[in-house]
């Protein structure tokens, strides 16, 4: 009796329930003292934050970690808090969302979650501050099963979900009654990493009496009924995420703008696609949605704005049927819609007696924090003043000068010619000043380039986007010039305290320095140059030439006149003695010789020992090698 569906609990049973109100409404921080039996599977790939959510893989694990319920529930317990399950945080997103003024509309598509995880923990804040401090209880999050009593020892466990929105703890158990008659459809989606399923599914059975009143129908043995069945079901996969990155390629690009490689344009058209498909086949089965009693939607972020909120919706976004599945899900398949369902329609079952109950609940109000006593009144501390908040297109406008700005510092020349390109405008020009609040000290562009030494930008600014050099330097706080301000000694003389400085002025080294000079003798008539830009002179292509063949002729007299130094220091080799070489005992030639002897240089040798025969002829090769050294010489 450990297998009840929710839609067919016996009527004896029915009749001895009652509500378990303090496991119900209330849940302790420890483990819940009840056992339940869960589908999910257990093992290294969990969540200890988010109530112990499991995952089949890695993938899954980190989509989870990038979620908002994972997030909001991270922040509430490093403030202290306690997490909530994704049923309840999708309950705090729906408030969230119903508070704010105006409609939705699909410009806000762009808006980034983060914005609402903040909202919501400095609301959760706000409140959890102006709790009465004199309570004697803290209230506990809430669970998302409620659980009713069957004496002497039965509990049944039912997700508070299946009720109709509105309806209070103490009518669940009149509820659950009523649930009994009559057939209901459901329709069942889901969408995540690209993708998706959706069902309609039957989840009771129509009563029918006519076999009561047909004999003949009672003989036939009619094959039994299943509680659930899946009316209709379809699952497809669309390529939205870069893999082992994360993260939809839409969210990517609100925050760092649109990646123009190919695996870009697919995920885009992925999403595009996917979107497409799953409002096609909602209008195909709006019939059917129509009839159903409730809507289960898994989908977070952006997603959940493919099924409701745009023109011609058969889902509206304020529909009573709307529900979130209260647990944790996998993959959206075909299979993990079939372990959902029955995980819906199946009552969690536990068996402990009246007297183990109570000793729970007295155990769980004892594990409650004490209330805290009231502090004597201080006086309050001066307020600090708060910063302002900033709306969302100034913060957008403060990240791309952020990213300008570093561009420019590190020379990343391609990347900002891109992002000119396609921000340049809205940005309001090359010579639009800098914003104080970035705390850069040079005022426009140009200056920043020339101050971090990067020649190729400075020459970008001044020859393709015609930047103004001679926009003054802001001065310091104290009306003095900046240290370390360039680095090279400039061709110009130093200016004095106080006096006005250009780009020209700060330009880190002389390579720089000869951008502007360059410009300047190649377009004479684009600026005052000599006087407002305070440039000294030009630099021509001849000037160049000429410098170089400088530095060509001081290269070449250096080096001869280290050769000559080097020559003058070295001391000249003594010359070896020749080696002694003892001369060979002369055989009397006039003889007769003996068959087989040696001839010309051969004959000095022979009748010598092994070993001085050896000598002799490493002298002999020595010599000719000397020999052959001395006429390479001459």
């Amino acid at each position: 009796m450990s297998n009840f569906h929710i839609y067919s609990l016996p009527i004896e049973l029915l009749d001895t329930l009652t509500p378990r109100n303090l496991v119900g409404e209330l849940r302790p921080r420890s483990p819940s003292p009840v056992p339940l039996p869960s589908t999910s599977t257990t093992g290294s790939r969990a969540c200890n934050v988010c109530n112990g959510a499991s995952f089949i893989d890695v993938e899954e694990q980190r989509v989870h970690f990038r979620s908002d319920w994972h997030r909001y529930n991270v922040k509430t317990r490093l403030n202290g808090g306690q997490p909530v399950s994704e049923f309840d945080f999708s309950k705090l997103v729906d408030g969230l969302e119903d508070s704010i003024s105006g409609s939705a509309s699909e410009d806000s598509d762009s808006d980034d979650s983060d914005d609402a995880v903040d909202a919501l923990f400095s609301k959760a804040t706000r409140k959890k501050r102006s709790h009465s401090p004199d309570q004697n209880t803290a209230a506990a999050p809430q669970t998302a099963l409620a659980w009713f009593h069957s004496p002497p020892a039965t509990q049944l466990g039912v997700y508070k979900a299946l009720f109709n929105s509105g309806v209070h703890q103490s009518d669940y158990l009149s509820e659950l009654k009523g649930m009994q008659n009559g057939g209901r459809t459901w329709a069942m989606f889901m969408v995540a990493g690209g993708h998706f399923a959706g069902a309609i599914v039957r989840v009771s059975r129509e009563t029918d009496d006519e076999d009561e009143h047909d004999p003949q129908k009672k003989k036939k043995q009619k094959k039994p009924r299943t509680d659930t069945e899946v009316l209709k079901h379809k699952t497809f996969h669309r390529y939205t995420t870069r893999r082992k990155q994360g993260g939809s390629q839409g969210l990517n690009d609100n925050a760092k703008g649109n990646a123009k490689s190919a695996g870009a344009q697919l995920r885009r058209y992925g999403e595009q696609a996917l979107r497409d498909d799953i409002r096609n086949l909602i209008q195909d089965w709006a019939e059917e949605i129509d009839g159903c009693e409730r809507i289960w939607i898994r989908a977070s972020g952006t997603n959940r704005k493919i099924f409701i909120d745009y023109e011609g919706c058969v889902i509206e976004k304020g529909d009573g049927r709307l529900r979130t599945f209260p647990f944790p899900t996998r993959r959206p398949t075909q299979s993990e819609l079939s372990r959902c369902l029955l995980e819906l329609t199946r009552a969690k079952v536990s068996h402990l007696t009246e007297d183990a109950l109570r000793a729970q609940d007295e155990a769980f109000i004892a594990s409650l924090p004490k209330p805290k006593s009231i502090p004597v009144a201080v006086l309050p501390a001066p307020e600090k003043s708060k910063p302002v908040k900033l709306s969302k297109e100034e913060e957008i406008l403060r990240e791309k000068w952020s990213r300008l700005l570093e561009m420019v510092g590190k020379g990343r020349l391609d990347p900002l010619k891109s992002f000119w390109e396609r921000e340049g405008a809205n940005l309001g020009g090359v010579d639009t000043p800098i914003p104080e609040w970035t705390g850069e000290k040079r005022a426009t562009l140009l200056q920043v380039a020339a101050h971090s030494g990067h020649e190729d930008v400075t020459n970008w600014f001044l020859e393709t986007l015609h930047a103004d050099p001679t926009v003054d330097v802001p001065l310091t706080k104290a009306g003095e010039l900046e240290e370390n301000d360039s680095g090279d000694t400039s061709d110009s003389p130093k200016p004095p305290k106080g006096s006005r400085r250009t780009a020209y002025d700060v330009a880190k080294n002389r390579a720089v320095r000869d951008v502007f000079r360059r410009c300047a003798g190649a377009h004479p008539d684009w600026w005052d140059w000599f006087g407002a830009a305070r440039v000294p002179s030009v630099l021509s292509k001849e000037m160049e030439e000429e410098r170089e063949e400088k530095k060509k002729v001081r290269r070449k007299g250096l080096k001869d006149r280290v050769k000559e130094r080097e020559g003058k220091a070295k001391p000249a080799p003594e010359p070896e003695p020749a080696p002694v070489v003892p001369q060979p005992k002369v055989r009397d030639t006039a003889g007769p010789r003996k068959l087989g002897g040696a001839s010309g240089a051969v004959e000095g040798i022979v009748g010598l020992a092994p070993e001085m025969r050896a000598k002799v002829e490493r002298e002999r090769r020595a010599r000719a090698a000397e020999a052959r050294l001395n006429a390479m010489a001459k």
